[in-house]
């Protein structure tokens, strides 16, 4: 295989807390290896129309604190076809860029992957996704901070929902995973979680309401993920206002403020190790695997394992979850 001289980074698929920390960390650990850095503008919509800057050490200073990404993400249904992966591949050569770096989530890997597979392309990618839902990691990058923003939302509507006693249905992101979900609920001390891994039926919702609601508390607030398989927060409530109409029914949708603020330091630390690893499994003679956090260690896995479907959610989470909003 042809020494690896040059590398390019970039960012696909939506904005996580901690990518600017991923792009610091292969920035200079691939500068600490004697490699050149190429940053590629708006993902692989950048790669294909040649958005490409060389960085060095300086264009990461001060930004590890920073949420979003620097180098600018965007879809780009282009890439998804041949013709699309051919131009950024020709680009690519035209850079001088031996190999690449992807930062992103189940959709931006399962373009690695095609591009890898059409050009022999070496390819490590760093899993960033607020939703946490890409096989063979504990965790992605953004997701420590997406869930507590979700804990602080939570918070700050307990007292609301307390004083007026009402029943809060509380949207979060997450796609078809619920861990957001089931994990913003726990640590919030809600009193359930609705997500598409286990789609509540009206007898389980009703069971929720007496339980939770009418017998024992005075208000309640229930997390639910946005999947089509859960209809939302909205849907949820609209069964609850014609099933049970004498509870005061409210709704909030956190939307995309998940996706910003102030990485944590657990983010923060898992984009510096993981950045650090993509760079190393490279220079080793790694592609077309994810970097992923297994008990604390670092392990790599291929594209194919990453982005199986419907990464199992832990059903003892579930029963905590029941035990504790009795």
């Amino acid at each position: 295989m042809p020494k690896i001289k040059c590398v390019g980074v970039l960012t696909s698929g939506g904005d996580s807390p901690g990518m600017n920390a991923a792009i610091r960390a292969v920035t200079r650990a691939a500068i600490y290896h004697g490699l050149t850095v190429k940053a590629i503008y708006h993902g692989y919509k950048g790669l294909m129309e040649g958005e490409i800057l060389p960085f060095v050490t300086e264009n990461v200073s001060n930004i590890i604190q920073r949420g979003g990404t620097i180098i600018k993400t965007a879809r780009c249904p282009e890439f998804h076809t041949p013709g699309g992966r051919r131009q950024a591949y020709a680009n690519m050569q035209r850079e001088g860029i031996d190999a690449l770096v992807v930062i992103g989530g189940d959709g931006s890997l399962r373009g690695a992957r095609a591009f890898a597979e059409d050009f022999n392309v070496p390819i490590v990618g760093i899993p960033a996704t607020i939703d946490n839902d890409l096989c063979g990691t504990d965790s992605t990058i953004g997701y420590s901070t997406a869930l507590n923003t979700i804990v602080e939302a939570v918070d700050k509507l307990r007292d609301t929902a307390s004083s007026h006693e009402r029943l809060f249905f509380v949207e979060v992101m997450g796609r078809e995973a619920g861990f957001l979900a089931l994990n913003g609920a726990i640590a919030g001390g809600a009193e359930a979680a609705i997500i598409p891994e286990y789609v509540t039926e009206k007898d389980q919702l009703a069971e929720y309401i007496e339980n939770g609601f009418r017998k024992t508390k005075s208000s309640s607030i229930v997390l639910v993920a946005e999947s089509p398989e859960t209809g939302g927060a909205m849907g949820v409530a609209e069964r609850v206002e014609k099933e049970y109409p004498a509870f005061n029914v409210r709704v909030t949708i956190l939307g995309h403020v998940q996706r910003g603020g102030t990485p944590s330091a657990e983010d923060r630390i898992l984009a510096g190790r993981m950045g650090v690893s993509a760079v190393d499994a490279l220079l080793d003679g790694q592609r077309n695997v994810m970097i992923g956090i297994d008990n604390d260690t670092i392990v790599q896995v291929p594209f194919s394992q990453a982005v199986k479907k419907n990464k199992p959610i832990d059903n003892m989470l579930m029963d905590a979850l029941h035990i504790l909003s009795i």
